[in-house]
């Protein structure tokens, strides 16, 4: 019987503690309940702001995807255009030695010289073009076309040996060469009037 009052005892102790704990759990519940409205508009304002972040850190990724994109594609293409172009002074400086050659042939032709030294000089000159224009650089073709100042430079004008040469190239005096579609050498021409 000492047990059981005991229990007693202890129950009707706990009721007052239970009582105490449920009130604080209300009081807790209410406080909860009037700052809910804050805490929900204010974890709407972060998220929002979260997005907004989110959107600009996108936006600031995809303009610097596009930059090194272009960056990409602009230093591919000065490098292609760099290889094309790259012995483009050497090229320049052996275009003299062929006017030379031409020369050389030509003088040959008109003088009494053997066959050898016709023979060696055009053999030299065959293989010097052949080279520059496996290099690219190409002949321009110019005499009796209209003229144009963006292939040639008009060093005279005589008149027109016949009337369909008006305004076109009657002679060339040095010739033009382009070098993978780009003139290295403007044409010296002389023009019908």
């Amino acid at each position: 019987m000492k047990n059981n009052n005991k229990k007693k005892h202890d129950v009707q102790a706990e009721e007052p503690l239970n009582e105490q704990v449920a009130q604080e759990a209300a009081e807790t519940t209410e406080e909860a309940a009037e700052q809910a409205p804050e805490q929900e508009s204010e974890g709407a304002d972060a998220v929002k702001q979260a997005e907004e972040r989110a959107a600009a850190a996108e936006d600031k990724y995809l303009r610097l995807a596009a930059e090194f994109d272009n960056f990409r594609r602009r230093t591919a293409k000065e490098k292609l255009d760099l290889v094309k172009s790259a012995g483009e002074d050497i090229l320049k400086g052996i275009l003299p030695v062929l006017d030379d050659c031409e020369r050389a042939i030509e003088q040959l032709e008109k003088t009494e010289a053997s066959t050898f030294e016709k023979e060696g000089t055009g053999l030299i000159y065959n293989k010097l073009r052949s080279y520059v224009k496996s290099c690219g650089l190409e002949e321009m073709e110019v005499k009796g076309k209209e003229f144009d100042t963006d292939t040639a430079e008009a060093v005279a004008q005589l008149p027109a040996p016949e009337p369909e040469l008006k305004g076109k190239v009657i002679e060339v005096v040095q010739k033009g060469y382009t070098l993978n579609g780009k003139v290295v050498r403007f044409a010296k021409v002389v023009i019908g009037l």
